[in-house]
């Protein structure tokens, strides 16, 4: 028998119901059997607010899981390591690494995880765990690790660096999804898919020996896509063909329509506030 598992989102770009702001940002909490985890954190300033407004108890939180360094994604992690109590936190070794933006003008901004959070990981986690490859969370909950850039048409999506120059490309290996079998497939949850949202889902159902997807749900970082990648990415969905998909955040107005209108019955808002439960 499998294990339910239960998703909030904290934190969104947009947010429904009372007391909820909206934050350019993600953070989801799960709920599965004894374990309660926070999948990456937001900018840092709705989470406290949303998280009392939705009664979720960050306390109790004994897993922090980074989808990658940027500061839309981290920038909460000092305000959960000190509301809960030693969490270990799972990210990839690069995610702590040095990450700018940079315009056409080569004018660089820093887009990093927080010093401030950094220190409150390395001194108030349990345990941090490094995880290149495929990772147990808890119960059914998997990290995937490092995902292979498999399809030809996806990139990591925007003008990001490692240095302040601009002159290092940031490949994003930090990139990873959290993964969990349900009793109708298994249910994909994205950060924000800088390694491409199709190379993440046929990655995860190469690891789950080619279960089929039932739901994907997060960030697809389309929002600067041009219209080729996106009519590739609605083709190669159409094909996995999971049962519900969740754009949210980083995957834009214009990709995010464009997959309402292909995926009617499929297709789901996931606003800070919303729950939606597996078993």
């Amino acid at each position: 028998m499998k294990q339910k598992v239960k998703i909030t989102v904290i934190v969104e770009n947009n947010a429904t119901g009372n007391g909820l702001i909206p934050e350019h940002g993600l953070c989801f909490w799960l709920e599965t059997g004894d374990s309660r985890i926070v999948f990456d954190t937001g900018q840092g300033m709705a989470l406290p607010v949303n998280a009392g407004s939705l009664d979720i108890p960050i306390k109790q939180a004994d897993a922090v899981v980074l989808s990658h360094g940027h500061y839309d994604h981290t920038g909460g992690l000092k305000t959960v390591m000190q509301l809960s109590t030693k969490p270990r936190v799972y990210l990839h070794p690069a995610a702590f690494g040095p990450k700018f933006a940079c315009n056409e003008h080569k004018q660089s901004r820093f887009i990093g995880t927080p010093d401030d959070c950094k220190k409150a990981a390395n001194e108030l986690a349990a345990d941090i765990i490094h995880t290149t490859r495929p990772t147990q969370i808890a119960g059914p909950i998997f990290a995937t690790g490092e995902i292979p850039r498999t399809t030809e048409f996806e990139d990591a999506g925007g003008p990001f660096f490692l240095d302040q120059k601009c002159e290092q490309k940031d490949l994003f290996p930090d990139d990873q999804a959290l993964f969990f079998e349900s009793s109708r497939g298994t249910v994909v949850l994205l950060g924000c898919a800088h390694a491409g949202v199709i190379n993440t889902l046929l990655y995860v159902r190469q690891l789950t020996k080619g279960k089929p997807i039932h739901a994907v749900i997060g960030g697809m970082h389309l929002l600067s896509a041009s219209d080729e990648r996106l009519d590739s990415t609605i083709e190669h969905l159409g094909r996995i063909s999971p049962g519900l998909i969740g754009p949210a955040h980083c995957t834009g107005d214009k990709a995010t329509e464009k997959i309402r209108k292909t995926f009617t019955r499929e297709y789901f808002p996931c606003p800070a506030g919303t729950t939606i439960e597996f078993d």
